[in-house]
């Protein structure tokens, strides 16, 4: 079950009368994994937006609406609303382990242990967004993001790496639009190479 703060809630319904969403729902969801944790989704939905697999959750006059990929994932959460010098905004309080199943696992072992520490010098990180059979699908961020050499970080790097260390995985894909990268700290016209390019 998840659970909603008086803060919270009270924030919900005033951002729904200030908006005119009386009739609207909170989305909540995962949509990812970062290096601090869950990534969350938090946003208001029409009624007509709810899909079948959706479970809906009446707490005290807010309604969430949970993904079916994401519950699993966000049972015992607790979702709050701070307001302080150093933060401000919803905050979610998870209890849930990023993953479950082994090979998720083990890839995140590699990311956490080898390939974020070593992009962490370069300012970027990866993150793990979901397995399926023999495919892990990743994000990269920071200075990642937009990087001219990321080509070269994913299949020299990355997917080396992981296929080595977790054979259950054949091959990495990233989903990171890097054309919206702002701050690239290697561009292809002037040269450079992956911070986990080997050679």
């Amino acid at each position: 079950m998840i659970t909603v703060t008086d803060s919270a809630r009270t924030k919900v319904l005033e951002l729904q009368q200030a908006r005119g969403l009386a009739d609207a729902l909170l989305r909540v969801g995962i949509r990812g994994r970062g290096p601090g944790g869950f990534l969350y989704t938090l946003a208001f939905a029409t009624p007509d937006a709810e899909q079948p697999d959706d479970t809906r959750i009446v707490l005290d006059g807010v309604t969430l609406l949970v993904d079916a990929d994401s519950m699993d994932y966000l049972q015992g959460a607790s979702i709050d609303f701070v307001d302080t010098p150093d933060e401000s905004g919803f905050r979610v309080d998870n209890p849930n382990p990023l993953w479950r199943d082994p090979t998720s696992l083990a890839i995140q072992a590699v990311i956490d242990t080898q390939l974020n520490p070593t992009l962490a010098s370069h300012g970027g990180f990866v993150q793990l967004l979901q397995v399926d059979r023999k495919t892990a699908y990743i994000a990269l961020g920071g200075g990642c993001h937009g990087c001219g050499m990321v080509d070269v970080t994913v299949k020299q790097g990355i997917e080396v790496m992981i296929c080595q260390e977790v054979p259950a995985i054949e091959r990495v894909i990233d989903t990171t639009d890097h054309d919206g990268g702002t701050n690239p700290y290697y561009r292809p016209s002037k040269g450079g190479h992956s911070p986990l390019a080997k050679g």
